[in-house]
């Protein structure tokens, strides 16, 4: 008896083998403890292991821009946290130099709305942004659903990810939303020390740095988020040689001129430049301008004014240094290398 069921399961693996049944299960999304509920709706698009290869696939895939080179991962690079480093404005296809500065990707389940103006209200919108921003990838996405529906490889994964097996811009989109829900950045020494894991204990200057950010930076870099997903002008001088208006872009409205999305603080340290136009190159000229060049801008955020209409945030030179030093616990090294991200 026992041998026949021995054949009867070597018989039955033949048969899937030839046939190449394959079974697409689900991955498991791991909520961080210390994270709020995710903004994204992951029952109306379950992350699934061909879901989220699909999703990978793409985000490397230059054919998604009209010069066939310029992939998502091209200003998007794991070890900076899927940003664009050294570039303070993020470069597209021939070269083109767009006018903002290339944020991270991490943590894209909590979030509302995406890109620095908010131009993308659901995940599963916003890649449309830069694959037809004709500085950036400056393609059309019926352009890369033919080129897409030409490749035997999709073929078989969008078969193998979705029910229906479409290449079409919903699924290929919904694929992209799952690569990029997986990618959580939580484990951070500031994670750890927070959860009581590991043991993690922090330095005097690090707590110090801590208490100083909860008292002049957390009213907008709020939670374990580190932002809280809102649109502000923080008083930048105006660049006239671009002149961006920030979320009155989408809006329309004078009341939104020069607000920008608030950043995520984490991995902060390695995504350098800084601002939505990547003026600053450094922490400590993040934390310069805060102190002593806020300016008096149109719709200026009124946290930034202080007693006797004093602008900024004040801080000495000590506290810089404190604060810096609690960011570099923000830096999640298991994220920034985690294979599954990788291309």
């Amino acid at each position: 008896m026992r041998k026949q069921f021995v054949i009867l399961l070597l018989g039955s693996f033949l048969s899937c083998k030839n046939q190449e049944v394959y079974t697409n299960v689900d991955l498991v999304f791991e909520q961080p403890s210390n994270f709020p509920e995710p903004s994204y709706d992951l029952n109306t698009n379950p992350i699934t292991e061909k879901g989220f290869e699909l999703g990978k696939k793409l985000f490397y895939d230059g054919n998604l821009s009209s010069d066939g080179v310029v992939s998502c991962a091209f200003c998007h690079q794991q070890k900076f946290a899927f940003t664009h480093h050294g570039h303070r404005l993020s470069h597209g296809v021939e070269e083109r130099e767009g006018k903002r500065n290339s944020q991270p990707i991490q943590n894209m389940a909590y979030q509302k709305q995406f890109s620095w103006d908010g131009a993308a209200f659901h995940l599963d919108l916003f890649p449309i942004i830069p694959i037809t921003n004709p500085v950036e990838m400056d393609e059309t996405v019926s352009n890369v659903m033919q080129k897409l529906k030409k490749n035997n490889d999709y073929k078989k994964l969008y078969e193998l990810a979705f029910e229906d097996g479409q290449i079409n811009a919903e699924n290929t989109f919904k694929a992209m939303s799952q690569f990029m829900n997986m990618m959580i950045s939580s484990n951070s020494k500031y994670d750890q020390y927070k959860r009581n894991e590991n043991d993690v204990t922090f330095s005097s200057q690090e707590k110090k740095g801590l208490q100083l950010f909860k008292k002049k930076c957390a009213s907008c870099h709020a939670s374990d988020l580190f932002t809280d997903d809102s649109f502000r002008n923080n008083g930048l001088p105006i660049n006239p040689n671009i002149n961006d208006l920030g979320r009155m872009t989408v809006t329309l409205l004078e009341k939104d001129k020069y607000k920008f999305k608030v950043p995520s603080l984490r991995n902060v340290e390695v995504t350098a430049p800084y601002m939505h136009d990547g003026r600053f190159g450094s922490l400590k000229s993040v934390l310069d301008f805060y102190t002593s060049g806020v300016q008096e801008t149109e719709n200026l955020d009124p946290l930034l004014r202080g007693e006797n209409q004093t602008l900024g945030i004040q801080l000495n030179e000590k506290e810089k240094i404190d604060i810096i030093t609690f960011l570099k616990t923000l830096t999640d090294y298991e994220f920034l290398s985690d294979k599954r991200f990788a291309e």
